[in-house]
């Protein structure tokens, strides 16, 4: 079962299947079908319905969706594409299914094809992640895994057995096993879910299970539960019910609610609305946030993963969308919060199969890259609902499957590892700056990281806001490259103790801009100082000149073709010989200088004294002029030679 059905048909489907045939009026038989979930009799439906020519655009996009549910992906890919070819119906929900589609058949070329054409549809972000993991899977990702010790609980039954949720030192979990023969969920073909709790055995099987008591009576659905040790309280998901009975909305919709259970103590229902379920709550206690998935109309494609401030438990916000770096044009469920890393389940298009198990950096503000857990904790079937936590040693976790060798519909398994799962990444963020003034961002910078064989692992352009990003697998060096036309190239290696204190950091990136170095004078370019002089009659250089000459030293390490002249002038006082002799000696010293502080020696051409040659002014020899005036003749020039064609 792929798990955009497993959302359906396990939680979504819970209630809303349910409903729907309430909202029926007069409607055609594969309505009636496929809005009870019972996808072959839906198709079987429509395509009678199809032969007389009465379905309608809604209908034949249906059709398609009746087909992806029962496995059909060839004719579910067909039918998608004529939807696409003729209408704008399809939204990017359905574009992931598409894609789902056509990796399941043969027509490998058609999800590429596809996925060109509508690329631009989708957030960069989701291209980002897709890229991602794609090349983790090329490159052979399972080199990096883990060695997993994974158990079927020997509690699971011949039903539904999902969301594991660790309760103290128990286990909570979801399971559709009857307990009131009277009320049967039909559509599942099984009871309504209930809330379990057992008792966690050392080598991690369950034991001891019995019904959770803990909760508020009810004869419908409860699911998906959560323990929060700090506020010592269950939440989880339930039906929507009146007196008793189950609450529709005026399109005879029954959704589900979150709940919040204090141990022993008040009941509060938290987020409710008659027309919208809400799924897998989880209550981080570090941050007060509670997550969960909800269906609202301003997602990113079917079920997105949401939060909401609390005060203890209490909403005190609007939900607020975790954004396209977590939410794709798929499904994402069942979110978890593990040191400082974000677990969630997706079916996204460019997963293993159905549903995946992904685990993302929590990083300031954002996310990292969401990572496939690859084998063997997924597989080409549904894998969602990862919990952990540290066991002695290692670790311990359960999450649910429907892979094939289980016990009934999806199952839980426990696992055993020494270490956390999911592929240590190196994350490197920031801004680009301009190096003359960080207040000055840089944007349209090439930014790329790149591994001590010379071999590109990523690159990036930085945005318009100067803010950059990459992330790769973890290196224990890599060396950092950013420029752009007319700026410096910054270059930078950093090691694993650089690497590892650089993790959830800010890097900025400083680059030089050549103009701010480099300025007009005497019709040529020279590197920009403030003007300096030599004590009278000396070539030695003092404090405030080579303060001014490490301005020269930093414009070669900025651009190191630069070829330069150093330029030395003086007054008409004196005799001219002597002048010559003097700046010369004084151009010298200045070599000497650069050389010795960094400079190379062959990116000095020529080091010239001019004596008296270029007066500037009209004081020339026997006119007499303020002291200010003569000094606007003694000036050194460092002249970049060759400006015009530095960048060529």
């Amino acid at each position: 079962m792929n798990h955009t059905k497993k959302i359906q048909i396990t939680l979504l489907a819970s209630l809303l299947g349910v409903v729907f045939c309430f909202a029926q009026k007069k409607k055609s038989q594969g309505d009636v079908f496929f809005f009870q979930y019972e996808y072959q009799k839906a198709v079987n439906a429509y395509e009678e319905e199809l032969s007389e020519g009465v379905l309608t655009k809604q209908q034949f996009l249906n059709l398609a969706d009746a087909y992806f549910e029962t496995n059909n992906y060839g004719k579910a890919s067909e039918a998608y594409m004529k939807i696409y070819d003729q209408d704008t119906l399809m939204d990017t929900h359905h574009y992931n299914k598409m894609l789902q589609s056509l990796s399941k058949s043969p027509n490998v070329d058609g999800k590429r094809d596809f996925l060109t054409s509508i690329s631009s549809s989708f957030p960069k972000e989701l291209m980002e992640n897709m890229e991602f993991n794609n090349q983790l899977l090329q490159n052979g990702a399972d080199g990096n895994q883990l060695e997993y010790e994974i158990f079927n609980l020997e509690g699971n039954s011949p039903q539904t057995d999902f969301a594991p949720s660790f309760y103290n030192d128990k286990l909570l979990f979801s399971s559709g096993r009857q307990v009131n023969k009277k009320l049967r969920y039909e559509p599942g073909n099984e009871g309504y879910f209930n809330i379990y709790e057992s008792e966690i055995q050392p080598n991690g099987q369950i034991t001891a299970l019995q019904s959770f008591q803990e909760l508020k009576d009810t004869d419908y659905h409860e699911a998906t539960p959560f323990f929060s040790p700090g506020l010592n309280s269950v939440f989880y998901v339930l039906s929507n019910t009146q007196d008793g009975e189950l609450a529709f909305d005026e399109n005879g919709k029954n959704a589900l609610a979150i709940a919040k259970q204090n141990i022993g103590g008040s009941y509060q229902l938290l987020l409710k609305d008659l027309s919208t379920s809400f799924y897998y709550p989880f209550y981080d206690d570090a941050s007060g946030k509670l997550y969960f998935s909800a269906d609202f109309e301003e997602g990113y494609g079917g079920t997105d993963i949401y939060f909401v401030y609390t005060n203890n438990g209490q909403v005190m916000s609007a939900p607020i969308n975790l954004g396209p770096r977590i939410n794709s044009s798929g499904n994402e469920i069942a979110p978890f919060i593990f040191e400082n890393s974000f677990y969630f389940a997706s079916d996204v298009f460019f997963g293993l199969g159905g549903m995946d198990i992904y685990k993302s950096n929590i990083e300031d503000g954002g996310f990292g890259i969401p990572i496939n857990l690859g084998a063997p904790i997924n597989t080409e079937f549904d894998d969602f609902g990862m919990i952990i936590r540290n066991d002695g040693d290692g670790l311990l976790g359960y999450f649910a499957s429907n892979r094939t060798g289980g016990k009934g519909k999806d199952d839980i398994y426990g696992f055993k590892v020494d270490e956390k799962p999911g592929l240590k990444t190196i994350t490197f963020k920031g801004a680009v700056v301009n190096a003359s003034s960080t207040s000055k961002i840089v944007p349209n910078a090439t930014v790329s990281l790149w591994d001590m064989n010379g071999e590109m692992l990523a690159e990036t352009t930085s945005d318009e806001e100067g803010q950059y990003r990459l992330e790769i697998p973890y290196e224990p060096e890599l060396v950092l490259d950013a420029s752009k036309e007319r700026y410096s190239r910054f270059i930078k290696k950093f090691d694993k103790d650089e690497l590892d204190a650089l993790q959830n950091s800010i890097f900025d990136v400083p680059i030089a801009f050549y103009n701010d170095l480099v300025e007009e004078r005497e019709g040529q370019k020279v590197v920009k100082m403030d003007d300096f002089y030599f004590n009278t009659s000396s070539t030695q250089l003092t404090d405030d000149i080579k303060s001014e000459l490490t301005k020269v030293i930093d414009f070669i390490d900025a651009f190191p073709r630069a070829q330069l002249r150093i330029e030395t002038y003086t007054d008409s006082r004196g005799g001219s010989s002597t002048n010559f002799r003097l700046t010369q000696a004084r151009s010298d010293a200045i070599k000497k200088y650069l050389v010795e502080n960094g400079v190379p020696a062959s990116n000095i051409l020529y080091s010239v004294g001019y004596g008296e040659d270029k007066i500037l002014n009209n004081c020339t020899n026997g006119v007499f002029c303020l002291e200010t005036l003569h000094k606007k003749n003694q000036r050194s020039l460092i002249v970049v030679l060759n400006d015009n064609v530095l960048f060529d």
